[in-house]
């Protein structure tokens, strides 16, 4: 639990995030969680810039991360369970309708991201999880397929070996918000999760509000960090309501990171965020900084707060 004095240094720090310039806002444009974004923004920037939707920047975007088996925290590739099983969440939030597709669970289907469009546009559900939803893929058009990479292989293998080491922990979880040219928004996120969970396990990333939110009138907001806690919050929904009241999307990001802080939990969490007009923003809190990329018409790179 944090101390006093952490909290007021930890809220310093978030505070400090908001007085950093934006990139100019204009449209269309989007932001990425992780240094590994970069690549991201490119798919999405290549719908983007042809005149294309957001929903459809995104998925493309999240696709690229999620097939990248470099990539052991997203998709194929992702670190397994502790049993050595990889399992994905996603979420895709699409402003216009205010509609949701999620996944979570998911087992030995490649690009969790577009089932969980499927399952918004073919059902009248939301969520859809476990061997169920890997089911639901299949029928689809999804083929089963082995997402254990021998890299990700290894890397299990030895923590197996030594499963006291904290080194072995990660979230770096895809969270990607995008606008479009007519301001339209959508936000997407995926993960295969907490390296080495339980069995059953599922995060933040494939709960509304939690790991991505949108509302086309103000904004959106994606996660990422440590999911077990940060869903406890509702943070990305609460950061597009203190942007609806007027908060830039930077503020907006620290103030709802603020709520984890106030009830004493010491973690690792950022938010991203964007607003309809196109403007960027981010905060985190925790002890290292988290990278973030961002692109529009004028500005292409990644940032780290």
């Amino acid at each position: 639990m944090l101390t006093r004095r952490e909290f007021i240094a930890a809220s310093a720090a978030a505070t400090a995030a908001v007085r950093r310039p934006s990139a100019p806002a204009t449209l269309p444009a989007v932001i990425t969680t992780w240094d590994f974004g970069k690549a991201a923004n490119a798919e999405a920037w290549a719908v983007l810039e042809a005149g294309g939707r957001a929903i459809d920047a995104v998925e493309k975007g999240v696709n690229q991360a999620e097939m990248d088996p470099g990539n052991t925290s997203v998709g194929f590739g992702g670190l397994p369970d502790e049993d050595g099983e990889v399992t994905n969440d996603a979420i895709l939030f699409w402003g216009p309708p205010h509609a949701v597709g999620a996944v979570g669970g998911m087992k030995r289907i490649k690009r969790p991201i577009s089932v969980a469009r499927k399952v918004m546009e073919k059902t009248k559900h939301t969520l859809l999880v476990g061997d169920d939803a890997t089911r639901f893929a299949v029928k689809m058009g999804w083929k089963e397929e082995e997402l254990l990479t021998e890299k990700a292989r290894k890397i299990w293998q030895a923590w197996k070996e030594n499963p006291n080491n904290k080194g072995f922990w990660n979230h770096d979880t895809i969270g990607m918000v995008a606008v479009d040219k007519d301001g339209d928004l959508c936000a997407g996120t995926s993960t295969s999760g907490l390296a080495f969970k339980i069995k059953g396990r599922v995060g933040d990333v494939a709960i509304p509000g939690a790991g991505a939110y949108v509302d086309n009138d103000v904004g959106g907001v994606a996660a990422t960090g440590n999911g077990d806690i940060m869903m406890r919050f509702g943070l990305a929904l609460m950061a597009v309501e203190y942007m609806r009241s007027g908060a830039s999307p930077t503020d907006a990001c620290a103030r709802s990171l603020q709520r984890i802080e106030a009830k004493g939990y010491r973690v690792q969490a950022c938010l991203v965020a964007l607003s309809k007009k196109g403007e960027f923003g981010a905060a985190r809190i925790g002890f290292a900084p988290f990278p973030f990329a961002i692109r529009n018409g004028s500005v292409d790179e990644v940032r780290r707060v």
